[in-house]
Protein backbone atom coordinates (compact mmCIF):
# COMPACT_ATOMS: atom_id res chain seq x y z
CA UNK A 1 0.00 0.00 0.00
CA UNK A 2 0.93 3.37 -0.87
CA UNK A 3 0.08 6.62 1.08
CA UNK A 4 1.01 9.91 -0.63
CA UNK A 5 1.61 12.98 0.41
CA UNK A 6 2.16 16.24 -2.03
CA UNK A 7 4.55 18.71 -1.04
CA UNK A 8 1.54 21.25 -0.93
CA UNK A 9 -0.11 19.13 1.90
CA UNK A 10 2.97 19.11 4.17
CA UNK A 11 2.61 21.88 7.29
CA UNK A 12 4.97 24.47 6.33
CA UNK A 13 6.27 27.59 8.30
CA UNK A 14 8.60 30.74 7.50
CA UNK A 15 10.23 32.35 9.49
CA UNK A 16 12.53 34.81 7.72
CA UNK A 17 16.01 32.77 7.81
CA UNK A 18 14.23 29.46 7.64
CA UNK A 19 11.38 28.32 5.26
CA UNK A 20 10.33 24.62 6.05
CA UNK A 21 7.92 22.00 5.07
CA UNK A 22 6.99 19.61 7.90
CA UNK A 23 6.16 15.76 7.07
CA UNK A 24 4.89 15.55 10.34
CA UNK A 25 3.12 17.48 12.99
CA UNK A 26 6.53 19.45 14.42
CA UNK A 27 6.62 23.05 16.60
CA UNK A 28 3.95 25.14 15.66
CA UNK A 29 2.45 22.93 13.18
CA UNK A 30 -0.40 20.15 14.71
CA UNK A 31 -1.89 17.34 12.48
CA UNK A 32 -3.69 14.85 14.64
CA UNK A 33 -3.37 12.34 11.57
CA UNK A 34 0.47 13.14 10.80
CA UNK A 35 2.23 12.43 13.72
CA UNK A 36 4.88 10.06 12.51
CA UNK A 37 5.67 6.51 11.11
CA UNK A 38 6.09 3.84 13.57
CA UNK A 39 9.59 5.06 14.90
CA UNK A 40 10.04 7.55 12.66
CA UNK A 41 9.01 11.38 14.18
CA UNK A 42 10.19 14.06 11.82
CA UNK A 43 10.94 14.63 8.41
CA UNK A 44 11.40 18.27 7.96
CA UNK A 45 12.28 20.10 4.52
CA UNK A 46 14.28 22.93 5.53
CA UNK A 47 15.69 25.75 3.58
CA UNK A 48 18.00 28.19 5.63
CA UNK A 49 19.32 31.30 4.84
CA UNK A 50 23.13 32.20 4.47
CA UNK A 51 25.09 32.95 7.72
CA UNK A 52 21.81 32.26 10.17
CA UNK A 53 20.91 28.75 11.27
CA UNK A 54 19.39 27.25 14.46
CA UNK A 55 21.16 28.42 17.81
CA UNK A 56 22.20 25.92 20.89
CA UNK A 57 19.38 23.94 21.91
CA UNK A 58 18.94 20.49 23.72
CA UNK A 59 17.70 16.79 22.38
CA UNK A 60 17.54 13.64 24.66
CA UNK A 61 17.07 10.14 23.15
CA UNK A 62 16.38 10.77 19.77
CA UNK A 63 18.26 9.54 16.95
CA UNK A 64 18.84 12.94 14.49
CA UNK A 65 19.43 12.47 10.87
CA UNK A 66 20.85 15.37 8.40
CA UNK A 67 20.87 15.01 4.76
CA UNK A 68 22.63 18.19 3.16
CA UNK A 69 20.85 18.40 -0.48
CA UNK A 70 22.89 21.75 -1.12
CA UNK A 71 25.39 24.26 0.77
CA UNK A 72 26.57 23.22 4.05
CA UNK A 73 25.72 23.11 7.69
CA UNK A 74 28.06 23.72 10.74
CA UNK A 75 27.96 21.54 13.52
CA UNK A 76 29.03 22.13 17.06
CA UNK A 77 27.61 20.18 20.28
CA UNK A 78 28.24 20.26 24.19
CA UNK A 79 30.33 16.76 23.68
CA UNK A 80 33.07 19.18 22.19
CA UNK A 81 31.95 17.86 18.45
CA UNK A 82 32.45 19.94 15.67
CA UNK A 83 32.42 19.83 11.95
CA UNK A 84 31.18 20.86 8.34
CA UNK A 85 28.89 18.25 6.34
CA UNK A 86 28.22 19.42 2.69
CA UNK A 87 25.76 18.58 -0.27
CA UNK A 88 25.38 14.75 -0.68
CA UNK A 89 27.03 14.10 2.43
CA UNK A 90 25.20 12.87 6.15
CA UNK A 91 25.40 13.81 9.57
CA UNK A 92 23.93 11.61 12.57
CA UNK A 93 23.56 12.90 15.91
CA UNK A 94 22.80 10.59 18.88
CA UNK A 95 20.90 12.84 21.45
CA UNK A 96 20.72 9.37 24.07
CA UNK A 97 21.48 10.96 27.89
CA UNK A 98 21.23 14.62 26.77
CA UNK A 99 23.48 16.63 24.30
CA UNK A 100 23.29 20.23 23.69
CA UNK A 101 24.02 21.44 19.99
CA UNK A 102 23.89 24.16 17.36
CA UNK A 103 23.68 23.98 13.64
CA UNK A 104 24.68 26.86 11.25
CA UNK A 105 24.60 28.05 7.63
CA UNK A 106 28.33 29.93 7.55
CA UNK A 107 28.52 29.96 3.67
CA UNK A 108 27.21 32.73 1.36
CA UNK A 109 24.48 30.93 -0.68
CA UNK A 110 21.10 29.21 1.15
CA UNK A 111 21.60 25.73 2.49
CA UNK A 112 18.51 22.82 1.91
CA UNK A 113 18.35 20.01 4.37
CA UNK A 114 16.58 16.91 5.34
CA UNK A 115 16.02 16.98 8.96
CA UNK A 116 15.17 13.48 10.10
CA UNK A 117 14.49 12.27 13.50
CA UNK A 118 14.04 8.59 14.45
CA UNK A 119 12.74 7.04 18.13
CA UNK A 120 15.61 5.13 19.72
CA UNK A 121 15.40 1.52 20.46
CA UNK A 122 18.12 2.37 23.66
CA UNK A 123 17.37 5.10 26.33
CA UNK A 124 20.00 7.03 27.59
CA UNK A 125 23.11 6.48 25.92
CA UNK A 126 26.20 8.30 25.29
CA UNK A 127 25.27 10.96 23.17
CA UNK A 128 27.89 10.49 19.95
CA UNK A 129 28.11 12.78 16.18
CA UNK A 130 29.44 11.52 13.26
CA UNK A 131 29.57 12.34 9.68
CA UNK A 132 30.30 10.33 6.54
CA UNK A 133 30.91 11.44 2.76
CA UNK A 134 29.20 9.44 0.18
CA UNK A 135 29.96 8.81 -3.29
CA UNK A 136 27.69 11.93 -5.84
CA UNK A 137 27.85 9.73 -8.79
CA UNK A 138 24.46 9.13 -10.02
CA UNK A 139 23.37 5.56 -9.68
CA UNK A 140 20.85 3.12 -11.93
CA UNK A 141 20.43 0.28 -10.33
CA UNK A 142 20.18 0.77 -6.65
CA UNK A 143 20.28 3.66 -3.72
CA UNK A 144 23.67 3.32 -1.27
CA UNK A 145 22.62 2.56 2.51
CA UNK A 146 23.74 6.24 3.96
CA UNK A 147 22.07 5.31 7.64
CA UNK A 148 21.94 2.05 9.54
CA UNK A 149 21.34 0.64 13.28
CA UNK A 150 22.30 -2.52 12.12
CA UNK A 151 26.15 -4.06 13.25
CA UNK A 152 26.91 -5.28 10.00
CA UNK A 153 26.40 -2.05 8.34
CA UNK A 154 28.73 -0.14 10.43
CA UNK A 155 31.56 -0.07 7.59
CA UNK A 156 30.24 1.42 4.89
CA UNK A 157 26.67 3.56 6.85
CA UNK A 158 26.21 5.82 9.58
CA UNK A 159 25.09 3.85 12.90
CA UNK A 160 21.83 5.27 14.50
CA UNK A 161 20.01 3.56 17.66
CA UNK A 162 17.68 1.65 15.91
CA UNK A 163 16.64 -1.28 13.77
CA UNK A 164 16.24 1.26 11.12
CA UNK A 165 18.20 1.67 7.59
CA UNK A 166 17.89 4.82 5.20
CA UNK A 167 19.16 4.80 1.90
CA UNK A 168 19.60 7.37 -0.67
CA UNK A 169 21.18 9.10 -4.03
CA UNK A 170 21.07 10.38 -6.75
CA UNK A 171 19.38 8.21 -10.10
CA UNK A 172 19.51 8.91 -13.55
CA UNK A 173 16.96 9.64 -15.62
CA UNK A 174 15.17 6.38 -16.98
CA UNK A 175 16.39 4.34 -14.41
CA UNK A 176 14.84 1.06 -13.19
CA UNK A 177 15.49 0.61 -9.13
CA UNK A 178 13.87 -2.52 -7.49
CA UNK A 179 13.77 -1.93 -3.66
CA UNK A 180 13.35 -4.39 -0.81
CA UNK A 181 11.59 -3.22 2.50
CA UNK A 182 12.57 -4.80 5.68
CA UNK A 183 9.53 -3.48 7.60
CA UNK A 184 8.33 -0.32 6.25
CA UNK A 185 9.10 3.05 4.70
CA UNK A 186 8.94 6.21 3.78
CA UNK A 187 9.99 7.44 0.33
CA UNK A 188 10.76 11.13 -0.26
CA UNK A 189 11.04 13.02 -3.36
CA UNK A 190 14.32 15.31 -2.99
CA UNK A 191 14.53 16.29 -6.77
CA UNK A 192 13.43 15.09 -9.69
CA UNK A 193 10.64 13.15 -10.79
CA UNK A 194 9.38 8.99 -10.47
CA UNK A 195 6.93 6.66 -9.70
CA UNK A 196 6.61 4.31 -7.06
CA UNK A 197 5.57 0.73 -7.67
CA UNK A 198 3.83 -1.70 -5.54
CA UNK A 199 1.96 -4.95 -6.56
CA UNK A 200 -1.27 -2.80 -6.85
CA UNK A 201 -0.42 0.73 -7.09
CA UNK A 202 1.40 3.28 -8.74
CA UNK A 203 2.40 7.14 -7.45
CA UNK A 204 4.38 9.46 -9.30
CA UNK A 205 6.23 11.56 -6.70
CA UNK A 206 7.24 14.91 -7.45
CA UNK A 207 10.02 17.26 -5.92
CA UNK A 208 9.22 17.51 -2.24
CA UNK A 209 6.79 14.96 -1.95
CA UNK A 210 6.74 12.12 0.57
CA UNK A 211 4.60 8.28 0.70
CA UNK A 212 4.29 5.75 3.12
CA UNK A 213 5.03 2.44 1.80
CA UNK A 214 3.51 -0.51 3.77
CA UNK A 215 2.32 -3.96 3.25
CA UNK A 216 4.76 -4.66 0.61
CA UNK A 217 8.46 -6.15 1.05
CA UNK A 218 9.48 -5.07 -2.83
CA UNK A 219 9.03 -1.85 -4.47
CA UNK A 220 9.95 -0.06 -7.97
CA UNK A 221 11.50 3.01 -8.58
CA UNK A 222 11.18 4.33 -11.89
CA UNK A 223 12.76 7.42 -12.53
CA UNK A 224 11.56 9.69 -15.13
CA UNK A 225 13.41 12.50 -14.49
CA UNK A 226 17.55 12.71 -13.08
CA UNK A 227 16.45 12.61 -9.29
CA UNK A 228 17.69 12.64 -6.00
CA UNK A 229 15.85 9.85 -3.87
CA UNK A 230 15.49 9.00 0.06
CA UNK A 231 13.94 5.92 1.49
CA UNK A 232 13.56 5.70 5.26
CA UNK A 233 13.10 1.84 6.74
CA UNK A 234 12.12 1.90 9.73
CA UNK A 235 9.74 -0.13 12.20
Amino acid sequence: MIKHYPLQELGKAKHGWLKTHYHFSFANYYNPRRMGFGCLRVINDDWIAPHTGFPEHQHKNMEIISFIRTGAISHQDSRGNQGVTGAGEVQVMSAGKGISHAEYNRGDTPTTMFQIWIEPNKQNVAPRWDSMKFPKAENSTSLPMVVSGYEEDRQQALFIQQQARIFAGKVKQGSVISHEINHQAYVIASRGEFTVVDKKQSVKMLKGDGAEVTQTKLITISTLTDSEIIIIDTP
